[in-house]
């Protein structure tokens, strides 16, 4: 049973990809990242020794930490960041627990250069509706929470991504847009070795409503509907961009837990008692 103090793997599995993830730290030793350069996804790394710069930006957060076995470098640091009033938990077992698990993992290969605040950098083309929200959806929530979007005219997406450092996205030419049958979105899975039965669902029905496949998923018409309309709603990309965060947490939340759940009317008779 784990400690007060401790939130076991099924438990923060539970949390990951959902608004309500804690931030999480990887706090590994230099020589035992290198040994399995892959990060719980949304982690991010940072030097245990170093763990009190944390507190100003983890105050009012809820985070976790873990090393490679959850024990005397978590166990610190977490301690002295509770000392500093951040609500901080260790992962049981650290990440070698995860890792036996299978769990998901990203490789740490895979992530771009983040910028001197650790944010990565993201650029594609202005007005999205449906791959252009769904990718940024897709790396908040399981490759880099904090990571950043800029919507360009087309025309543009290559030189402000050379210029600016910026990942370029849902673009013919970028190396993460559309191969085949498979859209943007299968293709974020694919470098991030995201996959997962729930994430699967999900990219099923965003390559169905992005490439006018509605025999792919029933849902895919849907999505595009929703899409569509939200794409009225905002002249603001990023104020649509946030808006559509909503939709693919429900979209990822029935994907993992509510695929056998239906709903007809009218509801059951109350038998009389």
């Amino acid at each position: 049973m784990p400690s007060p103090t401790e939130i076991t793997v099924p438990q923060l599995m539970r949390l990951v990809g959902t608004p309500d993830a804690p931030t999480l730290i990887d706090l590994r030793t230099d020589e035992d990242f290198a040994a399995d350069p892959r990060l719980i996804p949304g982690a991010f790394r940072h030097r245990f020794a170093e763990v009190a710069t944390l507190v100003p930006a983890l105050r009012q957060r809820r985070a976790v930490v873990y090393c490679q076995k959850g024990r005397k470098i978590s166990q610190g640091a977490a301690a002295l960041l509770r000392i500093e009033g951040v609500a901080c938990e260790v992962l049981e077992g650290g990440q070698i627990a995860w890792r036996d698990a299978s769990a998901p993992m990203v490789a740490a290969t895979a992530l771009s250069a983040p910028d001197a605040e650790g944010r990565s950098l993201w650029v594609t083309r202005h007005r999205p509706k449906i791959d252009r929200i769904a990718c940024p959806w897709l790396v908040r929530r399981f490759v880099d929470p904090r990571a950043r979007f800029l919507f360009v005219p087309p025309e543009d997406v290559a030189l402000v991504a050379e210029r600016f450092g910026a990942v370029p996205f849902d673009i013919e030419g970028a190396g993460l847009t559309h191969a085949g049958e498979r859209c943007s979105f299968d293709a974020v899975l694919d470098a991030f070795g995201l996959q997962s039965a729930p994430l699967e669902r999900v990219a099923t029905i965003v390559r169905g409503a992005d490439t006018n496949r509605h025999d792919l998923a029933p849902e895919a018409a849907g999505l595009l509907a929703l899409s569509l309309g939200l794409s009225r709603m905002y002249r603001d990309d990023l104020a649509q961009l946030e808006a559509g965060m909503t939709l693919y947490d429900a979209l990822y939340r029935w994907a993992r837990d509510a695929t056998e759940e239906g709903h007809d009317w009218p509801a059951a008779a109350v038998r009389p008692s």
